[in-house]
């Protein structure tokens, strides 16, 4: 059996995490998936898989095999639909991973007006604060808050967010809003550490930057937790203005220490291969940065 077929069979078996699943999504026999990948194994001179009673777990060395796998066969299959004429029209699966609630409240509904305008295409969501390795994880487009890492990344700038601190009517009328950062100290505060793990708020004034350390009375390892304690009332918190934007609209929250914001922080879609990007790709992400810079929310 060639090297496609065994990069075909192990990644169908990492995918499906299973020799019975990869069996049935490729349409053969499970002894045919077990000797192709004994086959691999004994190839590379590499542990692939530990099987068990409970069924197939990937090695270090298998879960990074995987990763190129996708790649390789999405790029060979990409090669194939440009060499029969269908690359320039929009179709298959596309990749996206964006923060949470970055992604549900702003990117998802350009997604879904998307699939609407292209219905060859397929769309993978998945929500990570953590900016992913697109290479390695065969990611085609993300979403980046914050400075570009590395000058090689292809993106396309859409807007910038800001810092703002916040708390609900209720709460600002039995507490007095702070008029300076050094105010904090005297407040109940909600602490996101999904943001960060020092216990502190950046703060910008007059060309200076400042951190204050915090004592909070309530950690959240989420950012919609501490909204959501935000608006019962429990205190200040830190977010960035797309996160509580509704809640800003609608009164809900509001925001304080607003002469002391740090400087706007950009975002980003960041995708692969540039020029060279397959047609979903490219098409989403003239699509998206289109759609996102209208939004208000990222005017910064």
């Amino acid at each position: 059996m060639d090297r496609h077929r065994q990069m075909q069979v192990f990644e169908a078996v990492a995918r499906e995490q299973g020799l019975a699943a990869a069996s049935r999504a490729l349409d053969v026999s499970e002894a045919t998936v077990s000797r192709t990948l004994a086959a691999l194994e004994k190839r590379l001179g590499a542990k692939l898989l530990e099987r068990s009673t409970r069924g197939v777990t990937l090695t270090d060395i298998g879960r990074t095999f995987a990763n190129e796998c996708t790649r390789l066969l999405r790029a060979a299959d990409e090669a194939d639909a440009s060499a029969n004429g269908l690359h320039s029209e929009p179709r298959g699966l596309l990749n996206l991973v964006a923060p949470l609630l970055f992604g549900e409240r702003l990117l998802m509904p350009v997604v879904l007006d998307y699939l609407d305008a292209w219905p060859g295409i397929e769309v993978a969501m998945a929500y990570q604060d953590r900016f992913p390795n697109l290479h390695e994880e065969g990611i085609d487009v993300a979403v980046l808050i914050g400075a570009l890492p590395d000058s090689f990344m292809v993106a396309r700038k859409v807007g910038d967010v800001r810092q703002i601190v916040c708390a609900s009517p209720d709460y600002l009328a039995r507490h007095p809003a702070p008029r300076t950062p050094a105010d904090l100290a005297a407040h109940s505060l909600v602490f996101c550490s999904a943001d960060s793990r020092m216990l502190e708020w950046r703060f910008e004034h007059q060309g200076s930057s400042r951190n204050v350390a915090l004592k909070p009375v309530l950690r959240c390892t989420t950012q919609s937790a501490a909204i959501d304690a935000t608006l019962r009332g429990a205190g200040l918190a830190c977010c960035l203005n797309f996160q509580v934007h509704e809640h800003l609209q609608a009164g809900r929250l509001q925001p304080v220490l607003e002469g002391f914001e740090p400087d706007s922080i950009p975002v980003h879609l960041v995708y692969r291969e540039g020029r060279r990007a397959s047609a979903r790709v490219r098409s989403f992400v003239d699509y998206a940065v289109e759609r996102m810079r209208s939004h208000p929310v990222l005017h910064g």
